[in-house]
């Protein structure tokens, strides 16, 4: 696929996460995520930080942080949480739809993984009724490196996962079967709630 068709689809998808976010009820912005300590507001609030955050304040912040990207991110999102409101981010997320970040050596297809990733995390663990496009999610796992898996710490050893709603499997061993986008949260190292996953190894990415 062309770098603008996958811009394309980055921009999509923040548009359509917007439109998500619009409906919610103030309470849902409280919500538990997958990300762990972060509700839904300090996902949004993280995801957005590129388009308000200078270089040279996110080089601050991570020096602050004695130079965990993790630490930063976490204290980052936590602080612009508190300090603008839902309307705000959702408004940051809508109006930088075709913002053109990418993480670094990340590429378009690192920015799509980025907000696809983070979506699931909102909608599986807060319970909502919206899923991304197949073809999205398999540009996503399309994009997956084995750096990636080491990245989150996900303990694929031993199992096969395969996807129910995509033509996609990963490793070998015991079958593990799931919606493609349940299954990339598994390669992201996720633990998901109870019911999303099939077979005989699915307890050990369930919460």
């Amino acid at each position: 696929m062309t770098e603008d068709k996958i811009r394309a689809e980055v921009a999509a998808e923040r548009r359509e996460q917007a439109d998500m976010l619009a409906g919610l009820r103030p309470e849902q912005w409280d919500a538990p995520t997958l990300c762990e300590g972060w509700r839904v507001r300090e996902v949004i609030a993280h995801t957005t930080m590129p388009y308000r955050t200078s270089v040279p304040r996110m080089l601050l912040d991570l020096v602050k942080a004695g130079g965990g990207f993790n630490r930063m991110a976490d204290r980052s999102a936590r602080r612009d949480a508190a300090a603008l409101s839902a309307d705000q981010l959702l408004a940051q997320l809508r109006d930088n739809a075709d913002h053109p970040w990418t993480p670094p050596g990340g590429g378009a297809v690192g920015a799509l993984s980025h907000d696809v990733i983070h979506g699931l995390d909102i909608t599986v663990g807060a319970g909502l009724d919206r899923r991304p496009p197949a073809d999205r999610i398999a540009l996503v796992l399309d994009g997956m490196r084995p750096r990636n898996v080491a990245y989150f710490k996900a303990d694929l050893d031993g199992v096969k996962l395969e996807a129910t709603d995509l033509d996609w499997s990963h490793g070998t061993g015991t079958p593990v079967r799931g919606l493609a986008g349940d299954l990339l949260l598994v390669v992201c190292g996720r633990h998901l709630p109870e019911g999303r996953l099939e077979g005989e190894a699915a307890a050990r990415f369930t919460r």
